[in-house]
């Protein structure tokens, strides 16, 4: 969990400011419309002025800035360059454009910028309610795990006049995260086109958040076609060269699934995308919530009290209460959990009990009660989810199941056999086999169609780790376990001695082809695958 007060100033006001030649890129697009009125809703310090002033932008210039000293920054540049027609607001937009939205004379015809990057837990509590009337002024489905950039999006492209455009710098994780599928929902509704510039790299030092650019034509009447959306890979900054206009219509687009949902899809070959579709309809590809059951694993609410390693046991004489557990990557090497890789974690260290008080007869042992007022005078008891329970040491839902999964991965997630029973925390899955066995749905879930999807169904934020949460979890794609013969203990030895690329080529053609695949099907999944994590991972295609 991310805590406010150890964030910097600049990730708290979202204040990472946008490359000239980028704000230059974005403004040349926009110009082609001969805009007369044009929206920069977070102006920052005017970066964006210098690209309008290079770029002859016509007409009008509205800016926001809220804060007071970037907004009179602002308002200097664009004086210093000979821009008269400007006028900065140090104002709140998101409070501004409410109201603006009920006055049809507020309308513009090209928005520009880079919105603001603050997570919503972030905002004060006047910012958040509007953040939220945004989402629900459109009829937008609200989360608050949202960040501040999509309702900035939302607001500043419902009052786009009908034909206008929206080029912002927007994180790349638009494509994928859950909190931006109302955007991307609204976005695919009312846009005649869009286009996602897509780089290799990172273009802002100092952070690890990835960055894309968002070109957006707005329909010109509501019964417009949409054509849907547009990928353009960049390797480099040469395409700053080109015409933007001709980066906005050189991708194909396409929609239907692929703009409903998540736009991972579109960073996919046109073939690989129908060998998918065809997968499913020909039931080779079965949904993992059809195959199996995931529920989250067991939530402590204080891990360093409840997880802990063998000498801690030792010192406080906890070994009543103490039972084996697994919750992170160093805990599995492989994809089998046994006694054997217990003792290993054990003998290294590593915090391999959990510590279950089930209610206070524990207070009646001497060694039970030291260690609990050992919780109380670090406050444990007084953390949120340790004091909506009584007692408060008394961890609920605790229960172990055959197969476990961690909730992040680097190449490719995949599952664990937990063959001695242990618990598993709330970094990890609980997972039971609704069809096969436990074992045949470890090894089957190993496979080029399932790290595909992985990569189509998951999120990932700064660093390229991989991320999948319940619901996107029983997304996944596999092949029908029941229809696999399982080496678990032959795989787990690969797992553990073998690169997870030379591991997956293997296994896809041990499993998909038992099902069926042809060597040519088993390629393009784990082409497509290879595709999606090395953009992830930020690695160079040629590279790789």
């Amino acid at each position: 969990m991310n805590f406010k007060e150890f964030e910097t100033a600049e990730k708290l006001r979202g204040g990472y400011y946008t490359p000239a030649d980028l704000a230059t890129f974005l403004v040349r697009w926009v110009s082609r419309r001969s805009p007369e009125r044009t929206l920069e809703p977070s102006c920052g310090d005017g970066v964006f002025f210098e690209a309008m002033e290079a770029s002859g932008l016509p007409g009008e210039i509205v800016g926001f800035e809220l804060d007071e000293k970037e907004a009179s920054k602002s308002q200097e540049r664009a004086q210093s360059l000979g821009l008269s027609n400007v006028d900065i607001r140090a104002s709140d937009f998101l409070g501004w454009a409410l109201a603006a939205m009920d006055n049809k004379a507020e309308r513009f015809d090209a928005v520009v910028g880079n919105p603001p990057f603050i997570r919503y837990q972030y905002l004060p509590p006047l910012f958040q309610e509007r953040a939220q009337a945004i989402f629900d002024r459109l009829g937008c489905k609200f989360t608050k795990h949202t960040n501040a950039w999509v309702s900035f999006i939302l607001a500043s492209f419902e009052l786009l006049r009908p034909g206008g455009r929206l080029a912002m710098v927007v994180p790349a994780e638009i494509i994928h995260v859950m909190h931006a599928q109302s955007l991307r929902t609204y976005l695919g509704a009312n846009a005649r086109r869009l286009v996602v510039v897509d780089p290799e790299e990172l273009w802002f030092d100092g952070t690890l958040q990835g960055a894309v650019l968002l070109l957006v034509e707005k329909k010109a009447r509501a019964t417009d076609h949409a054509e849907g959306l547009g990928m353009y890979p960049v390797r480099g900054r040469d395409f700053l060269q080109l015409d933007p206009e001709d980066v906005f219509n050189a991708p194909q687009s396409i929609n239907g699934k692929t703009v409903e949902g998540k736009w991972t899809r579109a960073l996919l070959a046109p073939s690989t995308r129908e060998l998918l579709d065809e997968l499913i309809e020909a039931n080779l590809a079965r949904r993992f919530d059809d195959v199996a059951e995931v529920d989250v694993g067991i939530v402590t609410g204080a891990n360093k009290f409840f997880l802990v390693a063998d000498e801690t046991v030792r010192r406080f004489g906890l070994q009543k209460w103490a039972y084996p557990m697994f919750g992170r990557s160093e805990h599995c090497p492989g994809i089998v959990y046994d006694d054997e890789q217990h003792r290993a974690n054990a003998s290294s260290g590593k915090p391999t009990n959990f510590i279950w008080f089930t209610d206070t007869s524990v207070e009646r042992t001497k060694a039970g009660k030291e260690y609990i007022e050992q919780g109380r005078r670090e406050s444990l008891h007084t953390r949120y989810k340790c004091r909506i329970r009584s007692p408060w040491y008394a961890v609920p839902s605790v229960y172990s199941t055959e197969v476990g999964m961690l909730k992040r991965s680097h190449d490719t997630p995949r599952l664990i056999l937990n063959r001695i029973g242990a618990y598993t925390t709330d970094t990890a899955y609980r997972i039971r086999a609704k069809e096969g066995t436990a074992e045949q749905l470890v090894y089957s879930f190993l496979n080029g169609l399932t790290a595909l999807s992985a990569e189509l169904e998951g999120r990932h934020y700064g660093g390229g780790v991989l991320e999948l949460v319940p619901s996107e979890i029983e997304k996944l794609l596999l092949p029908p376990p029941s229809k696999v013969t399982p080496k678990v203990d032959e795989l787990d030895k690969a797992v553990r001695t073998m690169p997870m690329d030379a591991v997956l080529a293997l296994q896809t053609k041990r499993v998909l082809g038992e099902v069926g695949l042809s060597d040519a099907e088993q390629d393009e999944l784990l082409s497509g695958w290879q595709r999606l994590r090395n953009r992830r991972h930020r690695v160079s295609t040629e590279a790789a």
